[in-house]
């Protein structure tokens, strides 16, 4: 009987087996269909009409960039979804491309640029977006800009259009260059912290704010150079295409609270009686001007145009890698403050910029490489390490030039100065050839405390380096002889690569900062140019086409390095604190530019080549 049960069951256990592993596999598939139509509809990317006769809106949005920020595949996923920015942030080479494109687009009529969103750009980076405008107008199609305020560097941006065109509430907010720094000195004391600071160099003030309450005379003089020289630049840039004396431009700036009262207070008014600008329109007039131009939008709710974004989904990017093509220029970019290791926000990371000129020096296609580097310095020990792997490239037969951006110097300068040939824009603050040691030890602040550091060694020297007890005379001899030999091989180093004798190098050393006109007289560099000049020079010197260059970025090995680095404890809670409430908002930045390089130290000798600018200087809002 229990046989013949089983034998009836049978076919039915079966089929329940069937339906029930059926019904998991299609659950299964109809859970993955949803994933790849959701995964579909986020990386879908429409096909982009360029209109007839349109307006291409040029709206940077947050600061113009060289170098592309990591994220993680995830966030630009959801991005997408959401439709937000990806970053704050604009890559320069897709403006130079979007309006270069637009040159010889038929479609394209007219440029508006509206800075509304524009953060911080160096002047050599505007100089060369500028550039690209002052080819866009040879064409005969014109160039309008609109801004509801412009800070220095939107005004300058601005300055190349036709027509600029301020809101009636709005303001030109151009007061002049400065150097500020906070300065720690009085607070060291009350901390009852002691600096020990070890230097070579008149000008070298990297070190000034542990040591002085001001700034020096010598570090004033330094300064008031090269900011007069970018000054005059700006000034001059400005009256030639607003078609104005610089005289006059100057002087109205000096005397703004003067000019400001004969206006009745009236800041747009003002901009526009001194020639700044060239109307004053609601965003609703701005509109209406701008439809005589280029009519109606299809959907006659704007004016005939396409958006930035928009119109870079039809362009072709410059400098993209091109498969089964020899003879190629590997352009590496580098942006931040050079520590050892992998690469961090704000930091060029030895290891992954060395990764990045190996892996352009073991391609046989690759003859010259171009390396473009925007930086203070940072760590000699890191700027030696890529300072190596370059003279490597050269031994290898690889033309090697360096593309100096808004800044290279001190480190930078280090890592530079073996290149076949140093290319720099006339704005660039470079030199800074010097070193320095910074280290502090808190004896008498735990001592006010009640704590009190004390021990044995095995050594006369093995408290070295101890940051609880006193330095004693032996530590601090053999500090300053470190620095001392690493400056008389700094200046070996660039006196080889220069072709100058040690003296030559020293009477322009001792950490002053120089602008790449003056560099230029002096020999630190071989011509003035931006990013794509420099190209052009290996071009040349490789005898390669120069449309060949391609940017080469490193592959991440595994997809967990395709994700952001988690924020380090001790960054994070510096970052919070100072951006929050505690922290007066005129006193934020200054202070994250100056505390940014402290929390980064980590030279494995304790020395730096390294030129405390502020960032906000370069970028002169």
């Amino acid at each position: 009987m229990k046989r013949f049960f089983y034998i009836l069951t049978r076919p039915f256990v079966w089929l329940w087996k069937f339906l029930s592993s059926g019904l998991t596999v299609l659950s299964n598939l109809v859970f993955l269909s949803f994933v790849l139509i959701g995964l579909s509809v986020a990386l879908y990317t429409p096909k982009v009409h360029v209109p007839l006769q349109s307006a291409l809106v040029l709206a940077p949005e947050g600061d113009i960039v060289e170098e592309r920020s990591p994220m993680d595949p995830m966030t630009r996923v959801l991005s997408r979804v959401s439709g937000a920015p990806l970053h704050e942030e604009t890559f320069l080479q897709d403006i130079i491309d979007a309006v270069s494109t637009a040159t010889d687009d038929r479609r394209i009529k007219l440029l508006v640029i509206n800075t509304n969103r524009m953060g911080d750009a160096s002047l050599d980076q505007i100089r060369t977006i500028g550039a690209a405008i002052d080819i866009f107008k040879q064409t005969g199609k014109k160039v309008i800009a609109v801004g509801d305020n412009f800070n220095q560097a939107q005004y300058y941006l601005a300055s190349w259009a036709d027509k600029i065109y301020l809101h009636p509430m709005g303001a030109v907010n151009i007061r002049g260059f400065s150097v500020f720094r906070l300065y720690l000195r009085e607070m060291l004391d009350k901390l009852a912290v002691n600096f020990h600071v070890f230097r070579v160099g008149t000008f070298k003030s990297a070190v000034e704010p542990f040591l002085r309450n001001n700034m020096s005379p010598e570090d004033k003089e330094a300064n008031s150079l090269w900011l007069g020289n970018l000054w005059t630049a700006y000034c001059a840039d400005i009256a030639k295409h607003r078609k104005l004396e610089p005289a006059i431009l100057t002087d109205n700036i000096n005397q703004l609270v003067a000019q400001l009262a004969s206006v009745g207070g009236d800041r747009s008014q003002l901009a526009l009686t001194t020639g700044l600008v060239d109307g004053l329109k609601t965003h609703q007039e701005m509109e209406e001007l701008i439809k005589e131009q280029v009519g109606l939008s299809k959907d006659k709710k704007s004016y005939n145009h396409i958006g930035f974004n928009d119109y870079l989904e039809t362009v072709s990017p410059s400098y993209a890698d091109i498969p089964n093509k020899n003879n190629l220029i590997g352009i590496i970019t580098a942006s931040g403050t050079i520590m050892p290791g992998d690469n961090a926000v704000g930091q060029i990371g030895a290891d992954d910029l060395i990764k990045r000129i190996r892996k352009a020096r073991q391609d046989v296609r690759v003859k010259a490489i171009v390396l473009r580097i925007s930086t203070g310095g940072g760590s000699a020990f890191a700027s030696e390490l890529i300072r190596e792997e370059l003279v490597a490239a050269k031994k290898d037969g690889k033309i090697v030039v360096v593309s100096m951006g808004a800044m290279a110097a001190s480190g930078g300068y280090w890592l530079a100065a073996d290149a076949d040939a140093i290319v720099a824009s006339p704005t660039t603050l470079t030199g800074s050839i010097g070193i320095f040691g910074a280290i502090p030890t808190v004896e008498k602040t735990l001592a006010h405390l009640g704590i009190h550091g004390d021990g044995v060694g095995t050594t006369d020297i093995a408290h070295f380096g101890n940051l609880t007890t006193a330095m004693s005379d032996k530590e601090r001899a053999a500090l300053q002889m470190d620095v001392e030999q690493g400056y008389r091989r700094f200046i070996d180093i660039v006196a080889k690569g220069r072709k100058m004798s040690a003296a030559q190098v020293e009477k322009i050393a001792e950490g002053r900062v120089w602008d790449g006109e003056t560099a230029l007289k002096l020999g630190l560099v071989d011509k003035l140019g931006n990013l794509q000049e420099a190209i052009a020079e290996a071009a040349k010197r490789a005898q390669v086409p120069e449309e060949n260059g391609f940017f080469i970025e490193l592959t991440p090995d595994n997809f967990l390095e395709r994700f952001k680095r988690a924020e380090q404890p001790v960054e994070a809670m510096a970052a919070r604190l100072l951006h929050s409430p505690l922290v007066p908002a005129p006193l934020r930045r200054p202070a994250a530019e100056q505390l940014d390089f402290l929390l980064h130290s980590s030279d494995p000798r304790g020395l730096y080549s390294h030129c405390l600018l502020p960032l906000s200087t370069l970028s002169f809002q």
